[in-house]
C-alpha cells in the first residue's frame, strides 16, 4: 500500500532539549509493505511489516519497523489530509499532511492491523523498492498558460493544480478536464470565446476566484449560483462579456467578496443584491442601467465603479402606479407570508409562486408588496453604501438613481409630504 503526501521527521527527543522541528515538509512516498523476497521478517503475522518514507533526496527510503512499534496515531486532523504516526524504535514522529483522506484513512487503518501482529496475507501490503523520480517530486500547484500553442491536448493536468490560468487559449467552451480538478482555488479563463458555462463548474467546491474576463459570455446560470460556489466563491470576474442581465439566485453567492461586471449589457442588477452581505468591492461600469435595486441600499462597500451608464433622472412625482384596488386574494395572502415570515417551499406552494414570493418588494413602511405597488426612483448618494466611489459621470457626480417601492396611496403621500418638505 502506498501513499503520496508530505512527511516530516521529527525526533522525539527534541522539545526535552529545548528545540523544535524544522517545520519544513517534503514530498515523500509512503509505502506500507516488506522487503523484496520478504527480507527481514518472519513466516507468520505482521512481523517482517515495514514503514518505509522515499523522498527526492532519498529515493531508497527510510526503514521504520511496525509490529508492536506504533506507540500512537493522532488522526484528529484526518478529515484535512493530516495525521502523525509516533514510533517507538526510533523515537520518531512521522507527521503525515495533504494527503488524500480516504486514501490516508485506509492506509492507517493498515498500518494499526499491522501494528498488532495481523496476519501479513491478510494486510493490502506493497513490496519496498525505491520510489521513482516522478513519485516524489513536488506536487505541481500553479500552471500558467497564456497561448495556444502551448495547451495540453493530449496530456492531462495535474490533479493537484490550485492555480489554474488558460488565457488567449481562443477556447470556445470550459475544458471538461479542468472540472476534475478538485483542489482548485482560482481559476482564470480570461481572453477566451467562451459562451456558456457548464453547471457541473459548481462541482469544484473550493474555488474562490473565477476570472472569465473578456470572453462571449450572454448569461450567468442559476444552476452555478445554487451549486457549490454559494461557500466557497469570494471574487467573480464577468467583465467585458455580453451580459444583458443576471439572474436571480446570483445572490445566493453569499461568500463574493468582489464582483466585477464593466463592460457588459447589463440592463439592471439582482433585485435581492442587498444579500451579499460579504460584498465590498463592486464594479459594473460602462453597461445599461437606468437604476439601481431598492436593495441596493443594502450594501456595505468599501470600493464602488459605476461609471458610465446611462442613469435616468428620477423624478418621484411621476410615479408607476400598479396598485389593484382592491387587492387580490394572492396579494394579501403574499404580504401575509412575507410580513409575518411564514414558513413556504415548493412542498407547499407551486414553483411559480415561490419565486413571486422571492422577489417581493418592500415598502418604506417595511411591509411587503407583490404585484400591487407604487414604483418611483429617488436619488441617492453612493457614498451611503461605498466609503470609495468612483464618479458615475464626467461631471463629478456620485449620486445614483434607485427604485423605491410604496404598499399604498398612504405611504406614498407620506414620503411625498417629506420629499416637499425637504425641498422648500
Amino acid at each position: 500500500m502506498r501513499l503520496r503526501c508530505e512527511v516530516e521527521v521529527l525526533s522525539q527527543l527534541l522539545p526535552s532539549c529545548g528545540l523544535q522541528g524544522r517545520g519544513r515538509a517534503a514530498q515523500a512516498l509512503v509505502s506500507l509493505g516488506r522487503p523484496p523476497g520478504g527480507a527481514g521478517g518472519g513466516a507468520g503475522g505482521g512481523a517482517g511489516v515495514y514503514l518505509m518514507v522515499c523522498t527526492a533526496r532519498d529515493r531508497n527510503g527510510a526503514r521504520y519497523k511496525v509490529q508492536h512499534n506504533v506507540e500512537r496515531l493522532f488522526t484528529r486532523f484526518v478529515e484535512q489530509g493530516k495525521a502523525t504516526v509516533r514510533l517507538r524504535e526510533p523515537a520518531v514522529d512521522l507527521r503525515l499532511s495533504k494527503a488524500n483522506v480516504s486514501n490516508l484513512k485506509t492506509f492507517l487503518s493498515a498500518l494499526r492491523l499491522a501494528h498488532q501482529g495481523t496476519d501479513a496475507a491478510l494486510l493490502p501490503l506493497s513490496t519496498l523498492v525505491p520510489a521513482k523520480n516522478s513519485e516524489v517530486e513536488k506536487l505541481k500547484t500553479k500552471m500558467i498558460i497564456t497561448s495556444r500553442r502551448d495547451y495540453p491536448l493530449s496530456k492531462g493536468f495535474p490533479y493537484s493544480l490550485e492555480h489554474l490560468q488558460t488565457s488567449y487559449c481562443k477556447l470556445a467552451r470550459v475544458d471538461t478536464r479542468v472540472l476534475s480538478l478538485r483542489r482548485l482555488r482560482r481559476l482564470d479563463l480570461s481572453h477566451n470565446h467562451i459562451q456558456q458555462l457548464p453547471a457541473t463548474l459548481g462541482d469544484l467546491v473550493c474555488l474562490q476566484e473565477l476570472d472569465l474576463h473578456d470572453n462571449h459570455l450572454e448569461s450567468f446560470s442559476g444552476a452555478l449560483c445554487c451549486s457549490g460556489l454559494q461557500r466557497s466563491l469570494q471574487l467573480l470576474d464577468l467583465s467585458q462579456n455580453r451580459l444583458r442581465a443576471l439572474p436571480l439566485e446570483f445572490c445566493g453567492l453569499r461568500a463574493l467578496v468582489t464582483v466585477k461586471l464593466d463592460d457588459n449589457e447589463l440592463e439592471r442588477l439582482p433585485c435581492r443584491v442587498g444579500q451579499l452581505g460579504r460584498l465590498r468591492f463592486l464594479s459594473a461600469a460602462r453597461n445599461r442601467l437606468p437604476f439601481l435595486p431598492a436593495d441596493f441600499r443594502r450594501l456595505c462597500l468599501e470600493n464602488l465603479d459605476l461609471f458610465g451608464n446611462p442613469f435616468e433622472q428620477p423624478n418621484p412625482l411621476v410615479p408607476n402606479i400598479q396598485l389593484k384596488i382592491p387587492l387580490t386574494l394572492l396579494e394579501c395572502a403574499a404580504r401575509a407570508a412575507v410580513n409575518h415570515r411564514i414558513p413556504y417551499g415548493c412542498h407547499l406552494l407551486p414553483s411559480h409562486l415561490c419565486e413571486d414570493l422571492e422577489v417581493a418588494k418592500t415598502c418604506q413602511c417595511g411591509s411587503a408588496c407583490l404585484s400591487s405597488f407604487i414604483q418611483i426612483t429617488v436619488t441617492m448618494n453612493l457614498h451611503h453604501v461605498a466609503h470609495t466611489v468612483v464618479l458615475v459621470d464626467n461631471m463629478g457626480g456620485t449620486e445614483a438613481p434607485v427604485l423605491c417601492y410604496f404598499c399604498s396611496l398612504h405611504c406614498y403621500s407620506q414620503f411625498l409630504d417629506r420629499h416637499l418638505q425637504s425641498n422648500r
